[in-house]
């Protein structure tokens, strides 16, 4: 396994979560107030952050949001997110270093095709259970998620291991990944417990200053 070339950042892949990681505040809160279902979007995550579902009960209902929209529509919201700024330009930073950057989050592939034309990811791992039909969401069906085995299929691609992976994240899901990646990195998370978990946790609105941050991170040996 090797860098690509000219990498000097010791990291031939970043993978980063998108929700209150690259957001300022939750993006599927925004897209259920466009659509009129920000109270049905209050309610389960009061009832995940209170851990009375999972992930993938959890994300089941944020998909349900979205049931039978236009897709336009979501990309609209999308389009509006508050987001922590310069995110392309920190993707141009990474890729000048060598370094390739793919999503990995909890969203749908019409959310990480959005965000990956829009500031220029290289690649994405979602959750792939909800399918658009002629511009048109459909409903979810059979929600799991996963991001180790997410993990698992981007560092494949890119023909490294999940251990010289660096990852990105704000939440428990990310926090699980971090002992299997070369490092974690916690982005604006909320959790303590993620922070904990985390080689280093960062307090930043600019994607370009996270590159500069996790510079002098190598992975383990």
């Amino acid at each position: 396994m090797t860098d690509p070339p000219g990498s000097s950042t010791g990291w031939p892949l970043v993978t980063v979560d998108v929700d209150g990681t690259l957001t300022t505040v939750h993006g599927w809160g925004v897209i259920a107030e466009a659509l009129g279902k920000g109270s049905q979007f209050l309610r389960t995550q009061r009832r995940f952050y209170a851990k009375e579902i999972d992930e993938d009960e959890h994300l089941t209902d944020l998909l349900r949001v979205v049931e039978g929209a236009d897709l336009t529509t979501v990309e609209a919201a999308l389009s509006v997110t508050p987001r922590i700024r310069g995110i392309a330009e920190g993707v141009d930073a990474f890729h000048d270093r060598g370094t390739r950057v793919a999503l990995l989050t909890h969203n749908p592939p019409y959310v990480c095709a959005w965000y990956c034309r829009t500031f220029g990811f290289d690649d994405f791992e979602g959750v792939s259970c909800q399918e658009v039909d002629q511009g048109v969401i459909q409903a979810p069906h059979v929600v799991r998620t996963d991001k180790p085995a997410g993990l698992r299929a981007l560092a494949s691609r890119y023909g490294t291991l999940p251990s010289r992976v660096l990852h990105i994240g704000d939440g428990w899901a990310d926090a699980a990944l971090f002992p299997l990646v070369g490092r974690g990195v916690a982005l604006n998370s909320s959790l303590p417990d993620v922070e904990r978990q985390a080689d280093l946790a960062l307090r930043l609105t600019d994607f370009r200053e996270v590159v500069e941050a996790v510079a002098s991170l190598r992975p383990r040996s």
